[in-house]
């Protein structure tokens, strides 16, 4: 038998190391040509036996300084350690690691890095291992930056104040933030599970209309470029509005983001502020310009079908009584119980509105004027009802002005003025009542604001102009005073009467500058002709307005003053209203006047109401009796014992007497009889320009040629 062969005897560790060795010269060759660093480690004595320019430039040292380092003393992180620790420790040890780790260059820079180590052998006692490092500097850098990005992004969607969802392109949610379960509720166990189905399910039981909601949602999800706005409307009242639009990424579509913004704080206030503009705010009932709309659609209507309307505008009379005596919060209290008492004279499609401080307007749909005066029969009895507040009991009324479609004006406009033109003739005829519009009255309207126009034209273009009336002493025929009377010729209008320009200047306040335009002149020309040799003095008219300004003393003393004229050359006139509205004011201000030397009268004594017993007590010098008592006398008993009897209460009171309107002898000579002090009228001299003044009373022209005798009318 042949004997077996011998086995080959078993390499020895020499020989096993010696056969990589051979290698070592083309694994050199072959991580120089890496682009990533790396270096050979020598298994048994775990020292770099190569190494490639990539790694000498990552770690900052040549090759040669590298050679011979120890693996550990390139990368010397726990893992690494404990890797070499068993390789060191013979067969069995591991074979390969690959971690991102860490290292430090020769300037001590800590770099980020892959590294990854191989065994370069077959078989289990590698003698080599391969060391890769990719430097992961620029890699990280960049992952940072988009993790800081994200981290900005949270923040940013976690701090504003809308609710954000974004879903992919399927539907599914991929990102959200808290104010999005706030503002929709959802409970925060659906957010955690990560459900979307529950989530979605949850915002459409939440909305009102869940089918229109759903609908409209599967919509926009088909329209993948869709940008779109709307209101949601939640069960809870909430009002949201959602804002929606597509998620790109270089240019394609990848999903969709929401933006849900609370905007029921909004919507309140939007819709106050509409109730502000429509309605009034203490009444709630329709305000001026929501009646105004109201009434232009009544109109269109009614202009279609031929049909009719009325609106009646009222007023409460002496209402700022009780806001003075009562105060503001009663006032307003009022104005409610009014609002409320004027809805029940309401019929089916009437409607009623606060238009001012205490004006209302009833809108009354297919009436005539028999329908309309019975609206406005309803509200003053409405409003004349006992009124009760803190338990004080009153009774308030109020004056009501109607006018009637198409009668009274086609347009809203319009209607209104003219039922308020007809409310203000209510109260001018004695309030608590109505009045329909009267078309010759816008007339009049019209005609007195030309006037109150032409009036300040010609104060500022000098047009007015003074004459003086002589007053005459009965006794001795001398004259002992001149009254200035204001006269106006207007370019267009021609002579303009006092009689039609003083009540519009009245009305309107201009009765002030007026007033002291006439109280300048006047004190001016008693001035000039003081300094000419003619001491007369002159009477002026005083309004009621112009005496209760403050400073009306205070501009008498000024004009006296700049003029060098005494006071008792000065004589106001003033109505016997003046001094009864409020008698010790009026007291106060005419003792101031009588200080000044100023002579104080009564104008027109007799057609208004005095109490002798202010009488007595103010510094009057002169009654005047007014000219309606003269004309009949001395034929009319009525107005001779009326003449008889203010110049014995005269005398009793210390005053004189002039007389007024005096054109007649007899009149004169009855006058005298009965102790009238002076007169002024026709029968003497019209009033006069000042130059015919002055050669009237001198007796003769002031060049010296021969006077022609004056004609009395």
């Amino acid at each position: 038998m042949s004997a077996e062969p011998a086995s080959p005897a078993p390499a020895s560790p020499a020989a096993a190391h010696d056969a990589p060795a051979a290698a070592l010269p083309a694994w050199t060759q072959l991580i120089a040509a890496l682009a990533d660093a790396a270096w050979l480690v020598d298994a048994r004595s775990q020292q770099v036996c190569a190494v490639n320019a990539a790694a000498a430039g990552l770690l900052g040292r040549s090759e040669q300084e590298l050679m011979g380092l120890s693996a550990t003393g390139l990368i010397a992180t726990p893992e690494d350690l404990a890797f070499w620790d068993d390789v060191g420790a013979g067969p069995g040890a591991s074979r390969w690691l690959a971690s991102d780790t860490v290292l430090v260059d020769a300037s001590g820079r800590l770099v980020r890095v892959n590294r990854r180590i191989q065994a370069l052998s077959a078989t289990p006692a590698a003698t080599h291992y391969l060391v890769t490092v990719q430097d992961r500097t620029e890699q990280q850098r960049q992952q940072d930056e988009r993790e800081a990005l994200l981290a900005g992004l949270q923040a940013t969607l976690e701090s504003t104040a809308d609710g954000i969802l974004v879903t992919d392109l399927a539907g599914r949610i991929t990102a959200f933030n808290r104010r999005f379960a706030q503002i929709w509720g959802v409970p925060e166990s659906l957010l955690t599970q990560r459900n979307d189905d529950a989530v979605y399910d949850w915002m459409r039981r939440s909305v009102v209309e869940p089918e229109a909601y759903q609908r409209r949602l599967a919509l926009i999800q088909e329209a993948t470029l869709l940008q779109a706005s709307e209101r949601v409307t939640l069960l809870s009242g909430q009002v949201l509005e959602r804002v929606t639009q597509p998620q790109n990424c270089q240019g394609r579509p990848t999903g969709r983001v929401w933006a849900f913004r609370d905007q029921t704080e909004l919507e309140a206030a939007s819709r106050r502020i509409a109730a502000l503009a429509t309605t009034d705010g203490l009444t709630g009932l329709f305000n001026r310009r929501q009646i105004g709309e109201a009434l232009a659609d009544s109109i269109h209507q009614a202009r279609r079908g031929s049909g009719t309307l009325a609106l009646l505008i009222l007023d409460l009379d002496r209402f700022k009584q009780i806001n003075d005596s009562l105060g503001h919060e009663i006032g307003d209290r009022v104005l409610l119980d009014t609002a409320e008492r004027l809805k029940t004279c309401l019929r089916q499609g009437d409607q009623v509105a606060r238009i001012g401080g205490d004006q209302f307007a009833l809108l009354v749909q297919r009436v005539d004027s028999r329908g309309a005066e019975a609206a406005a029969r309803r509200v003053l009895e409405a409003i004349s009802r006992p009124c009760a507040v803190d338990g004080l009991q009153f009774t308030m009324t109020c004056s009501v002005g109607v006018a009637l479609f198409p009668v009274d004006g086609d347009e809203g406009d319009q209607l209104l003025r003219h039922a308020e033109t007809a409310m203000q003739r209510a109260k001018q005829g004695g309030r608590a009542g109505f009045r329909f519009h009267q078309p010759h009255h816008d007339a009049d309207l019209r005609q007195r604001m030309r006037l109150d126009h032409a009036m300040r034209q010609a104060l500022a273009s000098n047009r007015f102009r003074l004459k003086y009336q002589p007053q005459i002493d009965l006794a001795s025929g001398a004259v002992v005073g001149a009254e200035a009377l204001i006269r106006w010729r207007d370019p267009e209008l021609g002579e303009v009467q006092p009689a039609e320009f003083i009540p519009v200047a009245e009305d309107s306040g201009f009765i002030v500058p007026i007033g002291d335009w006439v109280l300048a002149q006047a004190v001016r020309q008693a001035a000039r002709w003081r300094q000419e040799g003619l001491v007369m003095p002159v009477s002026i008219n005083v309004s009621a307005l112009q005496f209760q300004q403050a400073d009306f003393i205070d501009r008498v003393a000024g004009v006296l003053r700049d003029n060098e004229l005494p006071g008792s050359l000065l004589e106001l006139e003033l109505t016997e209203s003046i001094l009864v509205q409020d008698a010790d004011e009026a007291l106060q201000r005419l003792s101031q006047l009588s200080l000044l030397g100023v002579r104080l009268a009564i104008d027109d004594f007799g057609t208004g109401y005095s109490s002798l017993a202010y009488l007595k007590r103010f510094p009057i010098e002169r009654l005047k009796i007014d000219r309606s008592f003269i004309q009949g006398i001395p034929q009319d008993d009525s107005d001779a014992g009326i003449v008889r009897a203010i110049v014995q209460m005269s005398k009793a009171l210390g005053m004189k007497v002039v007389a007024e309107g005096v054109e007649t002898e007899p009149q004169r000579a009855f006058l005298l009889e009965a102790g009238c002090d002076h007169f002024q009228g026709f029968l003497y001299a019209p009033a006069l320009d000042a130059l015919s003044f002055d050669e009237r009373v001198r007796g003769r022209p002031r060049g010296g040629k021969p006077q022609l005798s004056l004609v009395s009318r």
